[in-house]
């Protein structure tokens, strides 16, 4: 089968085509013919070698989490689930045309394949980092890199739960960020101030890792209610990076029930073939995304 492999750690470029070997699926796993993978950040974190110090892999390796397609064959143990079910879900090795994965729903009615590859870490990742940063119905959070992926998903979340959210984006990306229910704000040296101006702010996530951490915790005042999912420098602060370490099956299923509610709506920011994993991850580094990369099989 066609899948994106990597030899050795670098940037792009490192991403290459190659033929290898159908995985099978162990128990409790399923296989499925990959139709959409999801382009997430910890991808090209894991390309870079970011990792290799505590997750040390073997090289060649593959790429990828997040996958939807039609289920091909499931393991010892798997039930409530059929061949030729569509699915979404987590695995490994997903920029590929054949993937195992450890978590899995039904992809819910009317999503495509390719929206359906845009949800699992992110709504896992969405729904983790409210519930560590402890914000409650009617509190305020802000949000700093709210149109991203994760953010997209964080402020229909909150908004669902009855969470004001205040979120910062680029100048292109503010309506987007008013569409889903948050007060916009732009990066510029004055954005505290301004936040500042709209009322206490009870709680703060940090999606995009773009320094502003001392920011977040000077407008909550207490390390507890900041979270960072991507500024590594987090522990100097005081302030928990979020890892893994989430329920994703149950993570899946609240996702399908708001998609269903019609709650939860990840727009694709850009679909690429599998071939072109390596501009994916180009343009993902770049960030500005609004809503979700996804490659296409």
């Amino acid at each position: 089968m066609k899948a994106i492999r990597f030899a050795e750690y670098g940037g792009p470029e490192v991403l290459e085509p190659a033929e290898v070997g159908v995985p099978r699926p162990g128990p409790g796993q399923i296989r499925i013919a990959v139709r959409a993978a999801g382009v997430n950040p910890h991808d090209w974190r894991v390309r870079e070698g970011q990792f290799r110090r505590v997750r040390p892999i073997p090289l060649p390796a593959g790429v990828g989490q997040d996958a939807a397609g039609v289920v091909d064959e499931v393991g010892d143990g798997v039930v409530g689930i059929e061949v030729g079910e569509p699915v979404f879900g987590r695995g490994s090795n997903t920029y590929a045309e054949f993937a195992v994965l450890s978590s899995w729903a039904r992809i819910p009615e009317g999503l495509s394949f390719a929206e359906a590859a845009g949800y699992p870490s992110v709504v896992e990742t969405a729904l983790r980092v409210i519930r560590l940063v402890g914000v409650r119905p009617g509190q305020t959070l802000l949000v700093s890199g709210a149109a991203g992926g994760v953010g997209s998903a964080v402020l229909q979340i909150a908004r669902d739960r009855g969470i004001k959210v205040i979120g910062t984006a680029g100048p292109a990306n503010q309506d987007y960020v008013r569409s889903l229910g948050a007060t916009a704000l732009t990066y510029d040296a004055s954005w505290p101030d301004r936040a500042r101006r709209l009322g206490p702010i009870d709680a703060a996530l940090d999606l995009n890792g773009t320094g502003v951490l001392r920011e977040l915790l000077d407008l909550t005042g207490n390390p507890d209610t900041v979270v960072t999912i991507a500024d590594l420098e987090a522990s100097l602060l005081g302030i928990r990076f979020a890892g893994v370490g989430g329920n994703m099956p149950e993570a899946l299923a609240e996702a399908a029930e708001l998609i269903a509610r019609g709650k939860l709506h990840i727009p694709i920011a850009r679909s690429y073939p599998l071939a072109e994993a390596a501009s994916a991850h180009a343009d993902s580094q770049a960030g500005h995304t609004r809503g979700r990369r996804v490659l296409l099989v």
